[in-house]
């Protein structure tokens, strides 16, 4: 492998486990790296620190490993099977749950690399170049270890890097292993979902949802719900499980409410106390003077850089506040943020003015995070 040699000092945070080696720490590469190749990081010294796959750009290196060892089959299969192992130990995959975050990068020590199963296919992003070359042993991996497995789907073009990119038939999305089936139905705590994972957002289904989901289901008795940015109907379809006797369904795409309309007849054909409706969410708050028991705001991410935390911020608040004044005394809202660059403190702000910008007053019940499938390296 080509060696990378750090400068005096800055191999301390790999020797905390840290995944990541920053262009800035580099002192020397001997060699020309190509793009998400393996290569050996040393410090100043030439002691061993790392293997991992290299790439152009601020992280120019994600560890794999910490210990000296190659990165062949074997290391590939014992990673997997330890993501399944966890996942199994959750008991996530049961008779009533077949959808669940298989890998998430570095939680799983598999930086740049997320896999969801929905059902007999799993969906594969690589965000790494590295990642990207490994595609192919790791789907063939992922088939032998878990034994309902039929289908693997690759969708990364939206998520490489520019300069991970060759051929376009190269990098195209598609299947690796397998192939389409339709009306392909995955099932996540006994209700059925249609997962597009070929057009939808993501991997096709917001997974990392999962518990908020049931906890809404748990406060939906009897109550009237708005389900703002429904996407897949997935909020509303937990509300309806829980016994809601209204719930109303809004996203701006026209696909979305398509989607969401088809996962409610899935579930409660024929039903009467759903209705869907694509619309602005600012039009259709502002529109309608009905309040309801519980509302809920899952919107996309307001910031995905830094220099957009601002505009981001105050993009929340708006928001926050009109869907305070859609709540009835006593309700509850359900809001979140999946802006990976606005900090938990930052939302708690933001909804905090909100809440003095609508005049009420809120307290916090639950301070909801992702399920124990989207493991957070420590």
């Amino acid at each position: 492998m080509i060696k990378i040699s750090l400068k005096p000092r800055k191999e301390e945070s790999l020797l905390r486990y840290h995944p990541w080696v920053f262009s800035g720490a580099i002192a020397r590469i001997d060699g020309k790296p190509a793009e998400g190749e393996l290569v050996r990081v040393t410090d100043c010294n030439d002691n061993f620190l790392a293997v991992g796959h290299y790439q152009t750009g601020s992280i120019s290196v994600r560890v794999l490993s910490f210990v000296d060892e190659k990165i062949d089959n074997d290391f590939w299969q014992k990673r997997i099977v330890a993501a399944y192992s966890l996942r199994h130990s959750l008991g996530l995959i049961n008779g009533t749950n077949d959808t669940y975050r298989l890998v998430h990068g570095e939680g799983d020590s598999l930086p740049g690399l997320i896999i969801d199963v929905y059902a007999d296919t799993a969906v594969m992003q690589a965000h790494s170049a590295g990642m990207h070359r490994c595609r192919n042993i790791i789907a063939q991996i992922i088939i032998e270890t878990i034994p309902t497995l039929k289908n693997v789907y690759y969708k990364s073009e939206s998520t490489l890097p520019i300069n991970a990119l060759s051929s376009e038939s190269e990098n195209s999305d598609g299947y690796l292993i397998g192939q389409y089936a339709e009306n392909h139905i995955a099932t996540e705590n006994g209700l059925k979902f249609s997962v597009d994972w070929q057009r939808g957002q993501k991997t096709g289904f917001f997974i990392d949802q999962r518990e908020n989901r049931e906890l809404l289901q748990r406060y939906s008795g009897d109550k009237t719900v708005l389900n703002m940015f429904c996407y897949t109907g997935g909020f509303s379809a937990y509300a309806l499980q829980g016994g809601a006797q209204k719930v109303v369904s809004v996203d701006s795409s026209a696909k979305a409410i398509e989607l969401t309309n088809r996962n409610i007849n899935i579930n409660f054909p024929n039903d009467k106390c759903h209705s869907a409706f694509a619309d602005d969410a600012f039009k259709f708050m502002s529109q309608s003077a009905e309040q309801y028991d519980i509302v809920v705001l899952d919107p996309p991410a307001f910031a995905k850089r830094l220099n957009a935390v601002p505009n981001a911020l105050r993009g929340y608040q708006k928001l926050n506040a009109a869907g305070i004044k859609k709540v009835k005394n006593g309700g509850l809202l359900f809001t979140f943020s999946c802006s990976q660059a606005v900090s938990r403190q930052q939302f708690r702000l933001a909804v905090l003015s909100a809440a003095v910008e609508s005049k009420r007053t809120v307290r916090i019940l639950h301070q909801l995070s992702q399920p124990a499938d989207h493991p957070v390296s420590i």
